[in-house]
């Protein structure tokens, strides 16, 4: 009873650090090449300037993709991860659109906390199936978290 006991802690410690362990699936945002975007008739909103954080959460069914975004100035509002290709991954990328409207009247820069949008989205585990990154762009750079 006890050498079962020990062969299972044994195992427990290869299982951490394991790709089947649901809390490994994603690691520290990188850097990604910019590439350029067209604001669509669908969704008038503006990319944000600069994505700052991204993250992706493992939950129960899936992983919230969670980024902080920050305008050149105070007062964007509405802000969302907007699914590119249909939320379809291609090549086992699956990328979002950082976009937020921009205020109705000029507002002041301020200070970059003060200007700061987080958003995220749920993305199911389907969906995520085939998937070896998330991108989050932005009109100045991209975020990347590989699983």
């Amino acid at each position: 009873m006890a050498l079962a006991g020990v062969a299972t802690l044994a195992g427990c410690a290869r299982v951490s650090e394991s790709r089947l362990n649901p809390l490994n699936w994603f690691g520290q945002s990188e850097s990604a090449e910019v590439v350029s975007a067209t604001q669509t008739d669908t969704d008038p909103r503006r990319l944000v300037a600069q994505v700052v954080t991204l993250r992706a959460e493992p939950v129960p069914g899936g992983a919230i993709i969670r980024a902080t975004g920050l305008p050149q100035i105070q007062g964007y509002y509405d802000g969302a991860l907007v699914p590119v290709n249909g939320g379809a991954p291609v090549n086992g990328v699956l990328t979002y659109e950082f976009r937020a409207s921009s205020p109705d009247v000029q507002t002041r820069s301020g200070p970059e906390r003060s200007r700061e949008v987080i958003v995220g989205v749920f993305v199911s585990d389907q969906s995520l199936d085939g998937v070896s990154q998330i991108r989050v762009s932005g009109a100045g750079n991209a975020l990347v978290v590989r699983r």
